[in-house]
C-alpha cells in the first residue's frame, strides 16, 4: 500500500493560498498614468498668493482695521483706517502694485497710516494675483503610438480636436483678470461713498497706477477728480502705455517717480510730453530720489509730497455728483 507523502497536504494548501490572493486575471489594474490623473483630479488647487496673502494680514491686524467687501462672487479683504480729524477732507483709496499687498511695506502701508493724520481716510484693497502668475493651461497629451496607428489604418471615428490658441487664452486672461480688478475697485468705491467722503482719490503705486487710471478712463465716474500716481507701470501684457491713457484723462492728476532709474526716468518725460501735447491743465509731475539705504526717509519723503499735492491741487465734485444726481 502506497502512503501519500506528509509534505503532500502542505503544498496543495500552499498553492490554493496563492491563487486565492493573486487577482482575476480578467480584472483589469489600473495604470501608473491612470492613477496619476485620478491623483491630479481630487488635488485641491492652491489658494491666490493674494488670498494667502490676505489670511495673513487678517491674523496680523487689528479687526477694526479689516473690511471685507463683495465684488461679484468674490469676497475680498481692505484696510480701513478712518481720518484723525474732526472733519476729514475725503477718502484716498489705494491700489497695490503685483508685487505687495494691500499693507505693502514699500508704499501702500505706510501711506495707508499715514494719511489719517494728514485728515483723510484710507481704504487699501487687496487685488487679484495678476494674470501672468495664472498657473499654465494643460494642452492635450500627444496620442499613443497605438492611437496613432489606428488612425492610420482608419479605425479612429472622431477627427481630433483643433489645436488650442495660446493667443485667445492670453487675452481671455487678461480680460478675466480685469474685471476682476475692475469689480474690486468698484466695491472700494461703493464702501468710500457708505462712509460719506467729501472727495475721492485713486491712488495707485506700481501696476496699481495702471488699474486706478484704466479704471477712471472706462468708467468715468462722476464724483471722481483726482487721480495720484506712485512709480506707475504697465502690468505685462496689457494695453495702452500710460503716456496715452493718463494724459487724456480730465482730471486732477498727481504723476510721483523716482529719477533714479533710467526706465522710469524716460517713461515719465514720455507722460509729461503727452501731457503737454494735449494741453492738460491739471497735470503735476514731482520727481523723487529713492532712498533704498533708508527706507522710513523714502516713505516720509512720499507721503509729504503726496500731502503737498493734495492740498494744493485736489479738485472737489460737484454738489450734483456727490448727492448722486
Amino acid at each position: 500500500m502506497l502512503r501519500t507523502p506528509r509534505l503532500l497536504p502542505g503544498l496543495c494548501l500552499l498553492v490554493s493560498l496563492q491563487s486565492w490572493a493573486e487577482p482575476p486575471a480578467t480584472a483589469e489594474t489600473p495604470s501608473p498614468a491612470e492613477n496619476s490623473l485620478s491623483a491630479e483630479e481630487v488635488r485641491p488647487p492652491l489658494p491666490e498668493r493674494s488670498v494667502s496673502e490676505a489670511q495673513a494680514l487678517e491674523q496680523r491686524l487689528e479687526q477694526r482695521e479689516q473690511q471685507w467687501l463683495q465684488a461679484g462672487d468674490e469676497r475680498f479683504l481692505a484696510l480701513w483706517l478712518p481720518a484723525n480729524v474732526g472733519e476729514p477732507s475725503g477718502a484716498v483709496i489705494l491700489l497695490p502694485g503685483d508685487a505687495e499687498n494691500a499693507d505693502g511695506a514699500t508704499a501702500v502701508g505706510p501711506l495707508r497710516r499715514k494719511l489719517p493724520d494728514g485728515g483723510w481716510h484710507s481704504l487699501s484693497l487687496t487685488l487679484p494675483d495678476p494674470d501672468h502668475d495664472a498657473p499654465p493651461l494643460r494642452l492635450p497629451e500627444p496620442p499613443t503610438s497605438a492611437a496613432a496607428e489606428a488612425a492610420v489604418d482608419g479605425e479612429a471615428e472622431t477627427a481630433p480636436s483643433a489645436a488650442p490658441d495660446p493667443a485667445a487664452d492670453d487675452a481671455a486672461r487678461r480680460s478675466a483678470h480685469a474685471q476682476r480688478v475692475m469689480a474690486r475697485i468698484d466695491a472700494g468705491i461703493a464702501f468710500a461713498r457708505q462712509q460719506q467722503a467729501s472727495r475721492i482719490v485713486l491712488l495707485g503705486h506700481g501696476s496699481g497706477a495702471y488699474w486706478a487710471a484704466q479704471y477712471l478712463a472706462e468708467r468715468q465716474p462722476e464724483d471722481i477728480h483726482n487721480l495720484l500716481l506712485v512709480a506707475a507701470a504697465v502690468p505685462a501684457g496689457f494695453s495702452p502705455p500710460l503716456d496715452e491713457l493718463v494724459p487724456q484723462l480730465e482730471l486732477a492728476t498727481g504723476d510721483f517717480y523716482y529719477k533714479d532709474q533710467a526706465g522710469d526716468r524716460q517713461a515719465a518725460l514720455r507722460r509729461l510730453q503727452a501731457s503737454k501735447r494735449v494741453k492738460h491743465p491739471t497735470y503735476v509731475q514731482v520727481a523723487m530720489k529713492a532712498l533704498p539705504g533708508n527706507r522710513g526717509v523714502e516713505q516720509e519723503q512720499l507721503y509729504r509730497r503726496l500731502r503737498g499735492w493734495l492740498s494744493l491741487n485736489i479738485r472737489a465734485a460737484a454738489p450734483s455728483a456727490m448727492s448722486g444726481g
